[in-house]
């Protein structure tokens, strides 16, 4: 089986022979690891330009942290914050990605020239999300989420967390198809860090391989979570801040794309573009 095979390819996406570095750009003042940093429009699509230069093949830009206990932006607030972003890096033919939970955000994101909807909710929060996305024809990630995190972290509790992430996933899934959004345009991402615990967060990675069973392309979203801040602190330890928690990323990063992933989304490019890669050049030495 060729990687691309491995990997699944989504309708309206470039081809890539590996797994495709998603990088992030936060246009908010709350976000847990880098909020504030990249706030106005100019300094978010500088941003965003200098992660596909160390290496992103796609960026995510958001308006809405999703943090744990954040409260919920405004609509108003985070077509100010996104739009415009999208649209200076759509112009300058970045492969622009916009993390939103609101139909509006994204049909206006779209229209200034987004080429995928990530939605952490999967159509959940917004009913109106799933008809945008399948008029418009735009590939759309579903991520698995059991309800909005203010307060804390919502319904943690798992028998067997691999299965049932699964089974909520594909019922999603199944919604999103009965919408009207082709089935070679859905991605799934297991929702990493939302409403589960860091011992739930290394099962589900140990299992991607049951993520994919679900037949789709996956995205892995890793990136500087709290589960890395435990396992990088030891059973006693306090864990590190999110921007020392890079390199365990990028460790995440080469292990989920030796498991088939079709993206990783990350904060710090560089290390996980290089890691990918290598992941991409032992994979062939594999082959030979």
């Amino acid at each position: 089986m060729s990687m691309q095979n491995r990997r699944g390819h989504v309708a309206g996406m470039p081809l890539w022979d590996r797994c495709a570095v998603m990088g992030v750009v936060n246009v908010t003042p709350d976000s847990f690891s880098d909020g504030g940093r990249w706030f106005d429009t100019t300094a978010a699509v500088k941003h965003g330009l200098e992660l596909v230069g160390e290496g992103a093949d796609l960026v995510d830009v958001g308006g809405e942290s999703t943090r744990p206990g954040a409260t919920r932006v405004d609509e108003a607030e985070e077509l100010r914050r996104v739009v415009p972003v999208v649209r200076g890096l759509a112009s300058e033919g970045v492969t622009v990605s916009v993390d939103t939970m609101r139909a509006s955000v994204a049909e206006q994101a779209l229209a200034a020239g987004a080429a995928l909807v990530n939605d952490v909710s999967g159509g959940l929060a917004d009913p109106a999300m799933i008809p945008v996305v399948a008029d418009s024809g735009a590939p759309f990630i579903v991520m698995h989420w059991r309800g909005f995190l203010e307060g804390g972290n919502v319904r943690g509790v798992y028998e067997d967390v691999v299965s049932e992430v699964v089974s909520e996933l594909h019922a999603r899934v199944e919604a999103v198809l009965e919408g009207g959004v082709a089935a070679d345009r859905i991605v799934v991402d297991p929702g990493l860090g939302f409403s589960k615990e860091a011992e739930h967060d290394l099962v589900l990675l140990a299992h991607l391989d049951r993520l994919r069973g679900l037949g789709h392309p996956l995205l892995v979203a890793a990136s500087r979570k709290r589960f890395l801040g435990r396992v990088l602190a030891g059973p006693e330890g306090a864990p590190p801040p999110a921007r020392e928690r890079d390199a365990a990323t990028a460790a995440v990063s080469a292990l989920a794309a030796q498991q088939g992933a079709w993206a990783v989304r990350v904060h710090e490019v560089r290390a996980t573009a290089d890691a990918v890669r290598v992941t991409r050049a032992i994979e062939g030495a594999r082959a030979r």
